[in-house]
């Protein structure tokens, strides 16, 4: 028990620990939300079994990422991959499944890149990387994908990130943007209230300022195309809906 740390009421042990506060919020939120995977989980995910906590958030993630995958192999210029956010690197080990070129994945989160590392050492065309993005880590290379996955909503600047993003594409590369909810502009305000009092009900109300919301509206300057758009009434009638866009934005803006 001497080995033992306690943050927000939990006990985990000091090899899982940083002295990042964003990155401890983080990992104790997942935790209470049942997200921390073990290494057997990770090598298997986007399947996972039908009595899991997160099953049909995972079948969601499934399909969205068969799609990917099925997009990249039909567009031969996409060779090398980036994908921002990559937590446990699940997504960016199934990239690197199809693609002739390589896939790297960046995230601040320790603890998460340290399993991805581990659960996927053996792919040779595979590589994570700790860091931010916009601090300028990646120097010059350049990337004909670039994937955000679930992870724009820790990301303050829908803008920012983005024009930092294209700066590290192909002159023919893409951004997609796939698993991220956007709200409509005026609900914003609203959605915010409610995910204060959900980290707060959860235990982790200092979680709420690291944890932002995003609407179309933010990308109206890029060069954006909506492969799928969640109000369309396709997609409304669709025995398996998809709750989330599935954009692109091409290298240039307005």
């Amino acid at each position: 028990m001497n080995n033992l740390k306690v943050i927000n009421g939990f006990l985990v042990t000091p090899g899982v620990l940083t002295i990042n506060a964003i990155e401890e919020l983080y990992y104790g939120v997942a935790l209470r939300e049942g997200k921390i995977y073990s290494d057997k989980e990770i090598a298997e995910l986007p399947v996972v079994i039908p009595s899991h906590l997160h099953y049909h958030e995972w079948m969601i993630r499934k399909r969205s990422c068969i799609k990917l995958l099925h997009y990249i192999t039909r567009h031969n210029h996409i060779r090398n991959i980036l994908e921002i956010g990559c937590g446990n690197g699940w997504l960016s080990a199934q990239l690197a499944s199809v693609t002739r070129g390589n896939v790297t994945g960046i995230d601040i989160n320790t603890v998460e890149l340290g399993q991805a590392k581990k659960v996927f050492r053996k792919r040779s065309n595979l590589k994570f990387i700790e860091g931010d993005v916009r601090s300028g880590i990646l120097a010059d290379e350049k990337y004909d994908l670039i994937v955000f996955a679930a992870s724009l909503q820790y990301f303050k600047s829908l803008g920012e990130i983005l024009k930092t993003s294209i700066m590290y594409l192909t002159l023919q590369g893409e951004i997609h943007i796939i698993d991220n909810h956007f709200c409509r502009q005026e609900e914003i305000a609203t959605v915010r209230q409610k995910s204060k009092e959900y980290f707060t009900g959860i235990g982790f109300p200092g979680m709420a300022q690291y944890y932002f919301h995003h609407s179309i509206h933010e990308i109206r300057h890029f060069r954006f195309s909506i492969l799928h758009n969640p109000n369309s009434l396709v997609n409304k009638l669709s025995f398996r809906r998809n709750p989330f866009y599935w954009i692109t934005i091409k290298n240039c803006f307005i």
